[in-house]
């Protein structure tokens, strides 16, 4: 996975919204897990960028992601709860909700750029649900969601969650001790469509297994090859501090490729060009002619529609400051921007040239 080596950031802008919005602090991986319980620990679920794949992925073609050091976690208490509290009840970042699993009580401490978990509250509640009624669970149940993984549109904090949540599963109901990494993934895949809708996979693996992967999906299990590469690739990633709905952002894709199949076809066909291209330059550790592919990647974004004037613009500053490659990673219309560099130097030039612009700027590397 990524080592998460600094993180760095600027304020953000003014919000009403009742959430943490801090971003965390030197997030390492050898911090001893931050001394948290070893049975929360357990139940660590990471972030991603999609290095190459962005919707195409959902089509059945491969793509590129790394996972990123920061981690959600989740613990769950079985409560004895009234019934006549199976009523929504939105306070701050708790809720509760009469659903088909019973009365589930949530308290969501993790840190979120503004409006995010208010935006996707309705979709979380309904991701949890899922979850649960795929390990059939019809207890009433307490979940606390927390970690260090800042949420935000296009760092896989919806799969994090649900990955955790099943993890969390195994952690504390003696009946699902025996689960193994597989079936958590497939837990994970049913809570990410709470989210997406159609989810293409890609986020839960990469939250459930870490490091840096290939990924594709099929009529059937989806394929996922873990990537070694010959050293680590320098990263920045910067928020344009929007939050976008994936379900709306797929959808909408799928209705302009149902409108024009030609047009989306002759996209889908230069993707598949470069993500080749992609996995042997990784393979071969030429940053140079990936941070070419990832431009040209970008460009694909911009004419599927995906990319918007803020990613567009922390690309650019990437690029002026340094950068090999920039690209939008996620669903876009907001979200991150991602960006490789040559050297730390250059890393720290490039992440001061987007802390002017962006509320929150990470640096760390692909390993």
């Amino acid at each position: 996975m990524t080592e998460e080596i600094e993180t760095s950031k600027r304020t953000s802008p003014p919000t009403d919204e009742k959430e943490d919005v801090a971003v965390p602090k030197k997030a390492k991986v050898d911090d001893k897990e931050n001394n948290e319980p070893s049975s929360l620990s357990k139940t660590h679920a990471y972030g991603k960028l999609i290095l190459f794949g962005e919707h195409f992925v959902v089509y059945k073609v491969p793509a590129l992601v790394g996972a990123v050091a920061a981690y959600t976690d989740c613990s769950i208490e079985v409560v004895d709860v009234d019934e006549s509290d199976d009523v929504k009840k939105d306070k701050g970042d708790e809720s509760k909700t009469g659903n088909d699993t019973g009365i589930v009580e949530i308290i969501d401490n993790r840190p979120a750029v503004p409006n995010y978990k208010t935006k996707k509250a309705e979709e979380g509640k309904k991701a949890v649900d899922l979850v649960l009624n795929h390990f059939k669970i019809f207890g009433k149940v307490k979940l606390t969601f927390g970690g260090n993984l800042c949420c935000a549109s296009g760092i896989g904090a919806s799969a994090a969650q649900v990955v955790a949540l099943a993890r969390a599963v195994k952690q504390t109901l003696p009946q699902f001790a025996t689960l193994t990494d597989d079936e958590i993934n497939a837990a994970g895949y049913e809570g990410e469509k709470g989210y997406h809708g159609t989810p293409s996979g890609i986020d839960n693996t990469a939250a459930t297994f870490g490091g840096l992967l290939k990924f594709q999906r099929t009529e059937g299990e989806p394929i996922f090859e873990k990537k070694k590469l010959k050293e680590p690739i320098r990263i920045v990633y910067a928020s344009t501090g929007i939050t976008s709905s994936t379900i709306e952002v797929v959808d909408d894709v799928r209705a302009k490729k149902e409108a024009d199949p030609a047009w989306f076809d002759a996209l889908l066909k230069k993707y598949c060009d470069i993500v080749s291209k992609g996995e042997k330059v990784l393979e071969d550790g030429n940053i140079k002619e990936l941070g070419k592919l990832m431009d040209e990647n970008h460009k694909i974004l911009q004419d599927l529609t995906v990319s918007c004037d803020e990613l567009d613009t922390l690309v650019v500053a990437a690029k002026k400051a340094g950068a090999i490659g920039a690209k939008m990673s996620g669903t876009g219309r907001g979200g991150l921007m991602l960006c490789i560099v040559g050297c730390e130097e250059t890393q720290n030039a490039v992440a001061d040239a987007l802390e002017k612009i962006a509320p929150q700027v990470w640096k760390t590397s692909f390993q």
